[in-house]
């Protein structure tokens, strides 16, 4: 766990009990996420640190106090749920924010409407969290599986690719994200010839890309994240499963192009909310958040999103009052959309989806960059309404039926 950071005006450290931070009048923020396995590198650090940004840029602004916790789930869903219940009991934490693993999401999700605090998804992927798990005191900010599972089968499917073999993690995230691009891949006239499990953070794939192999199938969908998509996709290169048959990650984040090398990664497809270099507010933002990154990483879609958020959930505290009644301050966050300076215009649904711009990325070709982190160009800009799915479709029982 790293250490508590407490941003005012300035940072500084220091414990505190809950009585404490509600007579000192502080919001407490709680990154809570994978520091140590397969998705460190992908939130880890660098989401506390666009946390602590984010506190530190509404200092300048606002008189509230803010303080940013963070912790590691271990991808497991019982730790994770144990430290929710924690912080929002012992620690006074208001809200939570980043969790990826879908397992522990849907646990964190459940207990902060339980104790109607707030909890934020950036690096959470199962679209549940806006569908039948929906929750009046979640926010869904970054992206999904619906987006991501239709997003990038679709691209593919135009390109030719109509029969599938899906290598999957095997939990929550894994099968939500397989259901839909397997969804996208039925509804265009395509077949699914089969699929294959594996554990989380597994080392060797070779057993499972045999099996892919073996389908003979035009496309090879990866429905895993992080360093298991890594993997996957080295261990591909190795069998030369490329030469033959299409491999997708339909999770594809910055960090895994360096971690591939460009002469392997080159041309691969991605879908992203957010690329550092897509303009000069990007890039400012960038710059900054890359000096203060640890090991001097550039961002990636999920870490800018634990920066916007935690800003725009700030701003709905002061205007809520008071941070205590979370049903309140995500019905403040839903009632005022925002121009976002990374993710542009952004709406939030009543089924707590929060609604932007997706871009389609290419991967540049070794002789195409200029730099380690000059990685993506900008291949289409998908709009914010077509990104996601559909409000009525998901099943929140927070929408109307029509």
């Amino acid at each position: 766990m790293l250490k508590l950071a407490t941003v005012a005006a300035a940072l500084f450290c220091m414990t505190w009990s809950p009585a404490q931070a509600e007579m000192n009048g502080a919001t407490r923020i709680g990154v809570l996420n994978d520091m140590s396995s397969v998705y460190s590198d992908f939130q880890g650090p660098g989401s506390v640190v666009a946390a602590q940004m984010a506190a530190e840029d509404f200092a300048k602004q606002s008189k509230r106090k803010v303080e940013i916790l963070s912790a590691d789930h271990q991808n497991k869903p019982d730790i994770g749920a144990e430290i929710a219940r924690r912080w929002f009991d012992v620690e006074g934490v208001d809200m939570i924010i980043d969790v990826p693993n879908s397992a522990v999401a849907l646990a964190v999700a459940d207990i902060a409407r339980d104790k109607n605090k707030v909890f934020i998804g950036s690096g959470a992927g199962t679209a549940l969290l806006t569908g039948a798990k929906c929750s009046p005191n979640t926010v869904h900010w970054t992206y999904d599986t619906w987006a991501m599972g239709h997003g990038v089968a679709r691209g593919l499917l135009q390109q030719g690719g109509k029969t599938w073999f899906f290598v999957t993690a095997d939990y929550a995230f894994g099968d939500d994200l397989q259901k839909q691009a397997t969804e996208e891949v039925l509804a265009e006239g395509g077949q699914v010839l089969g699929s294959v499990r594996h554990p989380l953070g597994t080392s060797d794939f070779s057993s499972f890309l045999l099996q892919a192999q073996a389908s003979h199938a035009q496309v090879i969908g990866l429905a895993n994240a992080g360093g298991d998509t890594v993997n996957s996709i080295k261990q591909a290169g190795e069998f030369n499963l490329g030469a033959q048959q299409k491999i997708v990650g339909l999770i594809f984040d910055l960090q895994s192009v360096p971690a591939l090398g460009l002469q392997t990664a080159q041309g691969i497809t991605a879908l992203n909310a957010f690329y550092w270099d897509l303009n000069d507010q990007t890039r400012a933002w960038s710059t900054r958040y890359q000096e203060r990154h640890p090991k001097k990483d550039m961002p990636n879609h999920m870490q800018a999103g634990v920066y916007s958020a935690t800003l725009d959930y700030l701003r709905a505290v002061d205007k809520a009052g008071s941070p205590s009644d979370g049903r309140a301050v995500v019905a403040e966050m839903k009632q005022n959309p925002v121009d976002d300076p990374l993710f542009g215009h952004v709406v939030i649904r009543q089924d707590g989806r929060a609604v932007h711009s997706m871009y389609l990325l290419q991967v540049k070709t070794p002789s195409e960059s200029k730099d380690k982190w000059d990685v993506f160009k900008v291949t289409t800009a998908i709009p914010a309404e077509q990104a996601f799915r559909p409000l009525t479709q998901g099943g929140c029982p927070l929408v109307p039926k029509q």
